[in-house]
């Protein structure tokens, strides 16, 4: 098939790494969004898959809109089979999903209909979902609206953001290989969503991902699996602002906002038993396992953790 490829992040890697290396399938075009300023400085920087559509010497383009004239007739121009999406970050609209014959295909981290929506992973995190799943979708003009295909699923287990987002797409990557042999000889099936089941995956905010002391053990470390670089689990301990990667339950019941360092562990105290922290980043510097960060804290005369400054105010801290 002749196949225009639309993604963005890193959920969509696989799928386009398989799609160009599989013979039965000529990838025409690849689109994207437009690079985004991130990190130290705010530069602009390309997306995983615009750097990777780069590498693979595929056209590429990076429209601001998928709804101008100009980028309608432009994919219409290209006569696509078949237009896979995964991940891209917009809302294709009638006039592009009605030009290519086989339709407009989405790989989609969830197991529908529960979590439509941008952020379905990390909701399935917050949520305390045991599972979470891909899917092969038809894309119409509402949000996750389509039949679909279940793929497959794995469980969420104490894996983070990064992992499963690892893991599920590519699975996805696999499975939308399969559906378009099966589309193509017009045996896959499909199935119709029940909306009674319906969950939506708004995009995760920075408020949602906060660590504060009035949280469980379980609601910490949900926030800390479901932690992104555009909301990452940030808090205050001994004064230094860290951003939190693994930790775990701990078999003890600390005063809630207090910090113990016992040898090589740090343990902080919570709404409930404490939670002892695994892997850390504090700010401006690299990813580290926690005992070798608590080697400069046990001088430090603060023993205590909080929110931010910024939201000490705005949440409720101890609630």
């Amino acid at each position: 098939m002749n196949v225009i490829f639309m993604g963005t992040p890193s959920f969509a890697v696989p799928t386009l790494e398989k799609l160009a290396q599989a013979p039965e399938h000529n990838v025409i075009a690849v689109y994207t969004r437009p690079d985004a300023k991130s990190g130290r400085g705010n530069k602009l920087h390309p997306t995983k898959i615009k750097v990777l559509a780069e590498q693979l010497g595929l056209p590429v383009y990076t429209p601001q809109t998928l709804r101008s004239p100009e980028v309608v007739e432009q994919i219409a121009a290209l006569s696509p089979d078949v237009i896979v999406v995964a991940a891209y970050g917009g809302i294709l609209p009638a006039e592009i999903i009605e030009i290519p014959r086989y339709g407009c295909l989405n790989v989609h981290g969830s197991l529908l209909p529960r979590w439509r929506g941008a952020a379905p992973i990390q909701r399935a995190i917050l949520d305390g979902d045991d599972i979470a799943g891909v899917c092969v979708m038809q894309v119409e003009e509402g949000l996750d609206t389509g039949r679909y295909h279940t793929v497959g699923s794995v469980e969420i287990a104490n894996k983070t953001t990064e992992e499963l987002v690892d893991q599920l797409g590519e699975m996805g990557a696999e499975g939308m290989l399969e559906a378009l042999a099966q589309i193509e000889d017009g045996v896959y099936e499909w199935t119709e969503q029940d909306e009674s089941e319906v969950t939506y995956a708004e995009k995760v905010s920075k408020d949602e991902t906060l660590l504060r002391p009035g949280l469980t053990n379980r609601e910490f470390l949900r926030r800390v699996q479901a932690s992104s670089h555009r909301a990452p689990s940030r808090c205050v301990v001994c004064g230094k602002v860290v951003t939190v990667i693994k930790a775990h339950a701990a078999n003890t019941v600390l005063p809630q906002g207090s910090v113990v360092l016992e040898k090589k562990h740090i343990f902080l105290g919570l709404k409930g038993r404490a939670v002892e922290l695994d892997v850390v980043k504090p700010e401006n510097k690299r990813e580290m396992e926690a005992k070798q960060w608590i080697a400069g804290l046990h001088n430090v005369e603060d023993k205590t953790w909080n929110v931010l400054p910024e939201y000490y105010h705005k949440l409720p801290v101890y609630g």
